[in-house]
């Protein structure tokens, strides 16, 4: 499974699971249309620290890294590369 894979795949079953969406455009501005709500993004931020082994810090909690499953698939890449 791809990064974007496995980030749409837990927003839409835990997260945004009751909008009844099945699936979400890797565009589609996440925060903007609700979809990722406060709570939301700290529930998102530690699956992505220890789904992939990185560490998200304050700083980075911005929505240019949240606002599409793109951003957040290049955000994580980017993370990973430096480690």
């Amino acid at each position: 499974m791809t990064i974007l894979e496995n980030l749409e795949n837990y927003l839409l079953t835990e997260i945004a699971a009751d909008l009844g969406k099945k699936s979400l455009a890797p565009d589609e501005d996440l925060l903007d249309r609700g979809t990722i709500d406060s709570l939301g993004m700290m529930k998102l931020i530690v699956f992505i620290e220890e789904t992939f082994g990185i560490k998200v810090i304050d700083e980075e909690i911005v929505p240019e890294n949240f606002q599409t499953l793109n951003s957040m698939t290049g955000f994580v890449e980017q993370k990973m590369k430096n480690m």
